[in-house]
């Protein structure tokens, strides 16, 4: 059966305003200090800062900036809707918003600040709506750029290769890419079920990009069917983004064993339409998002009574045919267990989808370790062993007396991922992996850079973010210019100075450079630092007291107990309505940016502090600023800031 639930979480809130068995009375109020400020020989400066969710943003996205849009609080141009706009913003750094919102871990929800009050921002459902409501509106992406003349070869069509090409089209230049499937997509595809990515979605996002000019050569491998040395005569800069799609095989005996395969072997054979039924018993050694996707399927696919050797879930995985389901044989769920040698609360996957996959019935054994796989006279699995275990140093040792078989007719291992450097071996680090410096450029090579799991397996965003900085370089090299340092803070920042000139004002970066305003020239930004490429604000320096608790808005997701998974493959994780994504966007507390809450015009006692006339500058970020002839330097205004946009400088 199936159960859709939004259950509400408040676990982890680390911020109180008093701790245990202290009262009111005790602490001091936020007012009496406020007002106990004194003259100092500083004044309110404007500085803006980079949230702790873009920073976390392996992507780069501006998180804070498309939250604010949808929220209401950040105006779009005119003519221009709040989702256009959002979808703009984000699309910035990311072209797979739908894809995004629905399978990535998030980790920018871990560091945001609102954490300290009660429970982060759904910033992952906000993505999913934005990235849904693009397509829905058929949103197109569109280059302004003039077109350089300038060749690109992207090796790998997953999202590092994809989104490369997009980054690269903007900027225009001409884009190949070459893979060795049949269809686009990577890992977002052949490695991630379509109950996760719904292939229309995917399908959609991909064909956006290619819309750009973009041009594909399908089963076209490099290093066989084309070699390495062509494509650098042909090519006048090459990004390497073939991904880590050679599963890792269990270290242990008996390893070997026709029905012992991989992880990325098994999700691939399920992707491409073969894999239809498992065995009776299927055990997953893992503990990451790819073991729990093997799990999830498998429990899925379940088993048929009827089948013959040629249909053993190994000989498809192995080889190209599809398995023979006659419609006669019925389909029973399989018994599915995961092992992973991480505690089930250590393990690497995420929460929710561990709690979805225990739900459905699947097994999950944690802290225990594979120590052979049990194999009978023909060479076949029949059981995988584990046993408990403790860490000497580096080195695993066997806990005496603890080792058990677990029956399996399927033995899956989720352990890791390697690159298949056949052909391409002079870009082998020795560990499986290419080596990159800090722009992603493959050392030796000035022509050459390098994105996505061929540098380290990890997330999608990741490797988006790769792509991102390694365009940033290619395009510098294509213009002959050095490939810059990268700033501290690599990310998407808001652009006080687009928002200017949205508004209709001059500025002129020339003429102006780094010059601050004055009374006399408000024809530039006044009073306004951007240290958003150095600096991630802690909730320290926000004033918490500001924020009322209010609880997060969460996506309706679909349970399924054991019965209900077989056979089910609709998506599970259903969007937030517009009016729920807005009142979600609301919760985010805009950290190192003005939300025009008024605190620091009510709290100032000079009125040194006031509102900015929207026919001087009627932009976000630009709402307030300081007469200094009233200011005495007292600081509140600082104090009372929500955001931590206001500090008090200008005297140092």
């Amino acid at each position: 059966m199936a159960v859709t639930t939004n259950k509400a979480k408040t676990e982890g809130v680390q911020w109180r305003r008093y701790k245990d068995g202290e009262t009111h009375d005790d602490i001091r109020s936020n007012q009496d200090i406020i007002f106990q400020a004194s003259w100092t020989h500083k004044c309110p400066e404007y500085m803006l800062s980079t949230p702790p969710c873009q920073g976390s943003c392996p992507a780069g996205e501006d998180i804070r900036g498309y939250l604010n849009i949808t929220s209401g609080i950040e105006k779009p141009p005119a003519g221009v809707t709040w989702q256009e706009y959002a979808f703009r913003r984000l699309t910035e750094a990311n072209p797979f918003p739908g894809v995004m919102g629905r399978v990535c871990p998030a980790p920018c929800e871990s560091g945001c600040n609102r954490n300290m009050v009660e429970d982060h921002v759904g910033i992952n459902s906000v993505e999913h709506f934005i990235g849904d409501w693009g397509i829905e509106n058929n949103m197109t992406y569109t280059s302004t750029a003039a077109e350089t003349g300038k060749k690109v070869a992207v090796i790998g069509a997953g999202p590092a290769g994809l989104a490369a090409a997009y980054q690269l089209r903007l900027r225009g230049h001409g884009v190949t890419i070459f893979d060795e499937h049949e269809e686009l997509g990577g890992m977002m595809r052949y490695g991630i079920p379509g109950f996760r990515t719904p292939r229309e979605m995917l399908d959609a996002e991909i064909n956006r990009i290619i819309a750009l000019g973009v041009e594909t050569r399908l089963k076209t491998r490099i290093g066989s069917d084309v070699s390495f040395e062509q494509l650098e005569k042909d090519y006048d800069a090459i990004f390497m983004a073939m991904g880590a799609q050679a599963g890792r095989p269990l270290p242990v005996p008996g390893a070997e064993a026709p029905n012992c395969v991989t992880a990325v072997a098994f999700l691939r054979a399920f992707n491409e339409g073969r894999l239809q039924h498992v065995g009776n018993r299927v055990v997953v050694i893992g503990g990451g998002d790819t073991s729990i996707d093997v799990v999830t399927v498998a429990r899925r696919l379940g088993k048929v009574t009827k089948s013959g050797t040629q249909d053993r879930p190994e000989a498809v995985i192995a080889g190209y045919m599809g398995q023979d389901v006659a419609e006669i044989s019925a389909r029973e769920g399989a018994e599915v267990v995961l092992v992973s040698r991480a505690s089930i609360d250590k393990m690497a996957a995420n929460k929710h989808e561990i709690e979805h996959a225990q739900q459905e019935g699947i097994e999950i054994l944690g802290g225990v370790t594979p120590v052979a796989v049990v194999v009978d006279a023909q060479g076949r699995a029949t059981a995988l062993r584990v046993a408990d275990f403790v860490m000497e140093g580096k080195e695993t040792k066997i806990v005496e007396g603890t080792e058990r078989d677990l029956p399996a007719d399927l033995i899956v291992s989720a352990i890791g991922q390697g690159v298949d450097f056949t052909g391409l071996e002079k870009f082998n680090n020795n560990n499986g992996l290419i080596k990159a410096d800090k722009n992603y450029r493959f050392p030796g090579s000035e022509k050459i850079f390098v994105g996505g799991d061929v540098i380290r397996p990890h997330l999608l965003t990741t490797a988006i973010g790769h792509a991102s900085i390694a365009v940033d370089g290619i395009d510098a090299f294509l213009a002959g210019k050095d490939v810059d340092k990268r700033p501290k803070v690599d990310v998407h920042h808001f652009d006080e100075i687009r928002k200017w000139l949205e508004a209709g004002h001059e500025y002129n970066c020339d003429i102006h450079g780094e010059a601050w305003g004055t009374s006399a020239r408000k024809d530039i930004l006044h009073n306004f630092e951007d240290r958003s490429s150095r600096h991630i604000i802690p909730y320290d320096d926000l004033f918490l007291g500001h924020f009322q608790s209010v609880s997060r808005n969460i996506r309706d997701v679909t349970m399924l107990d054991k019965e209900g998974a077989l056979g089910n493959f609709e998506e599970r994780l259903h969007a937030l309505s517009e009016t729920t994504v807005k009142a979600e966007a609301k919760r985010c507390m805009s950290c190192g940016l003005c939300f025009e809450c008024d605190n620091c015009v009510v709290y100032c006692p000079q009125t040194a502090v006031f509102k900015v006339k929207k026919k001087d500058t009627p932009t976000m970020g630009r709402y307030v600023d300081t007469d200094y002839t009233k200011c005495i330097g007292c600081h509140i205004c600082a104090d009372v800031c929500p955001t931590g946009y206001i500090i008090m400088g200008m005297g140092d």
